[in-house]
């Protein structure tokens, strides 16, 4: 039986160049450089601490040259714990307390960071304007020379105010990282076939009118890209209720509820759109008097004015920077029932937030095209929304799980959230990262009777 559905390979519609000096070039000469990102652990950090991330996200942001793009990309799998039973050192109990957690589920968390830097042309193009949407890509010589020289340099500030703050670490990805080696896979090559592992398999992409495909995986989307979709008020921070109590607060960030508390397989995409910001202002000025002339028309033109004026009033009094923003949450599926109540989950999760949940059904394959690293200028300006960097960087999920100490000094403990092993020295890491200054020990002395 012939397949009658349009077909064309990877290669035509691919959006990469070449991987240069560690940069991710595009076919439309934008430049990309790739990063891994160390978030604090879950449950460790305090409010004051919340806003001490947010401030050095917003510092390093600011340094940034116009026209850039801010890719934040954290990959949530679900994985099963592989113990270590063959080394000889282990003893009775070590081996049977490794066997009893045997396969058991968690979800690792893998976050990534993606600093663009693109024109004004391609900041404002549109879904029908996407590469998937061209027959064939020429690839364009990078026209501004030395604008791509600043950007690196503005990335290596970048880089240097966030490692600086004590609680996020960057670490650019070599060439290898991002294109793969060895049989090893790439960043890029696992986001095609969304899996974190090293061994990838090649997968079909479907893009059908009712929903998309990698391989088996059904992907289910959900977008914030309307302020009509968030809440009146964010903050760096919320309080856990499972958690707290009436004399202690625990805290995680305003986005914690889709990331690592959203138990299934799903990528949280942030994106931050740098535009000119003076020539936004005068854009919103512009749009102000048409409504202003219009109003006597509809009182819904006079209401829009007067949310344009506030806008306006916020950023020249209190010297906000106006850009773009979109955050979106991709989970996937083979199973149909399941991919069912995934999405229930995730819109369950957005409520947590105070957000409306909405399920994007149309511009699924042009978001996920975007997503692809170092593509991010393909991105569609109609799924953005106009707010302020402060609140953009709200968005952010600020904390990983739990991870294991690489002291071989240590016990055995379990995650609070997915029951998970792990190995923590409560003696020499906390002193080495200034948590406590000195070891107060217990002994504890039982007497036994024997009988």
């Amino acid at each position: 039986m012939r397949n009658t559905l349009k077909a064309t390979t990877l290669e035509r519609k691919f959006p990469l160049l070449a991987v240069e000096n560690g940069c991710i070039i595009s076919k439309d000469a934008d430049i990309t450089v790739a990063f891994r990102v160390e978030l604090p652990e879950l449950f460790t950090v305090t409010s004051a601490e919340y806003e001490a991330i947010h401030s050095a996200w917003y510092k390093a942001i600011k340094v940034l040259p116009d026209y850039s793009i801010v890719h934040k990309q954290d990959f949530f799998i679900k994985e099963n714990y592989q113990p270590d039973t063959e080394r000889d050192e282990l003893s009775f109990l070590s081996r049977s307390f490794e066997r009893h957690f045997n396969e058991r589920p968690f979800l690792n968390h893998y976050c990534y960071l993606f600093l663009t830097k693109t024109t004004r042309e391609r900041s404002r193009r549109q879904s029908d304007f996407s590469t998937l949407c061209r027959g064939r890509i020429v690839p364009q010589e990078i026209a501004d020379k030395e604008a791509a020289a600043k950007f690196i340099e503005a990335v290596g500030q970048f880089e240097r105010i966030m490692n600086d703050s004590g609680f996020v670490t960057l670490t650019r990805l070599a060439a290898s990282e991002i294109t793969g080696q060895d049989g090893k896979a790439g960043i890029i090559e696992k986001y095609f076939s969304l899996s974190q592992t090293d061994t990838t398999c090649l997968k079909d992409i479907g893009l059908y009118p009712e929903e998309m495909r990698v391989g088996d995986d059904i992907l289910c989307l959900h977008t914030l890209s309307d302020v009509e979709d968030l809440p009146g008020k964010v903050g760096t921070d919320c309080r856990f209720e499972k958690l707290s109590t009436d004399r202690s607060d625990c805290r995680l960030s305003f986005a914690a509820p889709v990331g690592v508390l959203l138990s299934c397989n799903h990528v949280y995409n942030q994106f931050i759109f740098i535009d000119d910001h003076a020539e936004n202002l005068k854009n919103f000025e512009q749009t102000a008097r048409n409504m202003q002339s219009l109003s006597r028309y509809s009182r819904a033109n006079q209401v829009n004015k007067e949310w344009i004026d506030e806008y306006l009033n916020e950023a020249h009094s209190k010297g906000l920077i106006s850009v773009r923003c979109h955050c979106n949450v991709m989970a996937w599926s083979d199973d149909r029932e399941e991919l069912k109540r995934i999405r229930n989950d995730v819109g369950s999760q957005l409520a947590l937030m105070e957000c409306k949940p909405r399920h994007n059904t149309v511009d699924t394959p042009t978001l996920f095209w975007a997503g692809i690293p170092g593509n991010e200028a393909d991105f569609p300006a109609e799924e953005s929304f106009y707010t302020f960097l402060g609140q953009a960087l709200c968005l952010f999920v600020e904390e990983t799980n739990y991870k294991s100490s690489l002291s071989p000094f240590g016990i055995k403990m379990v995650d609070r959230v997915s029951g998970r092993p792990l190995h923590i020295d409560i003696s020499d890491l906390p002193m080495k990262k200034g948590i406590t200054t000195n070891r107060n020990n217990t002994l504890y002395f039982c007497r036994f009777y024997i009988v």
